[in-house]
């Protein structure tokens, strides 16, 4: 049996004893330290079909702590490594990481550097790991120095570790946020301009003065489209969210006229060797200091009220769960 945080179709959302399995051919047993609140732990407790595929489901698509027991097969990871995963089914297919202990696929294990902190692990999450995959798409297109870089949805978890991760590498970032109140906050994590996303976010037009040199969106909807329409030549958008819309009302004219490049991100699922990589480079271009200031750490059971928030776009900056308490 584990603490958990769980989530059924019965009943609210509340914490209680779970019962585990041992782990299986090619699974590791994590004594789990630490977890993050992201925005599809919010769906999840929402009861999000798209997001929360068995039930009773424990939310957490973030794990980190210290593997305890290997099943059969095993090589990736030892008994006693320091580890994160991020995604890999966590909290929606499978039990994720609200819990004291989890049984996860050793495939996607990263040993953490030692660098990382455990908590600190869990402050970059899946939101940074996706910041950090972003960046590193990024960079193929658009070196420091070519022009303004835009990130989207600036206030969230992905947006405000895209900020400072390239602002490290020496990108001129603009931040497009709704709540001005962060200003300030962005300017610390190494933002040079802050735009309301109101300038972003309705219909535009389907080519438009050519502004950014490259963008990273976690928004989609009308915000992408508006910002596939006014970079410049030989730019590069990624895209890793929804949380404006999952459409995307453009033309092929950013593409065929500007030779923009749309560089989709998908952290669930990325091979081993990408997540190494990433998490390397979250090891030496992340300012620790710089995230503390926008991260904030909860119990399980505040973690479920956060979610609530996560979803309704109320929280500035990342959110740990201490599983320890």
């Amino acid at each position: 049996m584990t603490r958990a945080v769980v989530v059924s179709s019965s009943a609210p959302p509340t914490v209680a004893d779970v019962d585990l399995p041992d782990p299986a051919e090619g699974e590791a047993l994590v004594d789990v330290t630490y977890s993050s609140v992201n925005y599809k732990d919010g769906l999840a407790l929402a009861r999000n079909p798209g997001v929360a595929r068995v039930d009773p489901l424990v939310p957490g698509i973030d794990v980190v702590g210290t593997v305890s027991a290997l099943g059969p097969g095993v090589h990736d990871v030892s008994i006693g490594d320091r580890i994160v995963l991020n995604g890999a089914g966590l909290g929606e297919s499978r039990h994720g990481g609200w819990a004291q202990h989890a049984v996860v696929p050793s495939g996607s294990l990263v040993v953490l550097p030692e660098a990382i902190e455990d908590s600190f692990a869990a402050a970059i999450g899946t939101a940074g790991f996706t910041a950090m995959l972003s960046v590193l798409a990024l960079e193929r297109f658009v070196e420091p120095g070519a022009g303004p870089v835009l990130v989207t949805g600036a206030s969230g978890g992905v947006g405000t570790v895209a900020i400072a991760l390239l602002a490290a590498r020496g990108y001129e970032v603009t931040a497009s946020t709704g709540r001005s109140t962060n200003e300030a906050s962005l300017r610390r994590l190494g933002a040079t301009a802050v735009v309301h996303r109101s300038t972003l976010s309705e219909p535009g037009k389907p080519m438009q003065r050519a502004t950014w040199a490259g963008a990273v969106d976690s928004v989609g909807g009308a915000t992408l489209a508006n910002v596939l329409a006014g970079t410049r030549w030989g730019g590069a958008v990624t895209a890793c969210g929804l949380a404006q819309d999952a459409a995307l009302p453009t033309t092929v004219l950013p593409f065929i006229l500007r030779a923009v490049s749309l560089l989709g991100i998908n952290s669930v699922d990325a091979p081993p060797e990408l997540r190494h990589r990433a998490w390397e480079r979250l090891a030496t271009d992340l300012d620790p200091a710089l995230l503390a200031g926008v991260t904030r750490t909860v119990t399980p059971e505040q973690a479920i009220e956060v979610g609530v928030e996560v979803v309704a776009g109320r929280v500035h900056g990342r959110t740990v769960v201490d599983l320890r308490r």
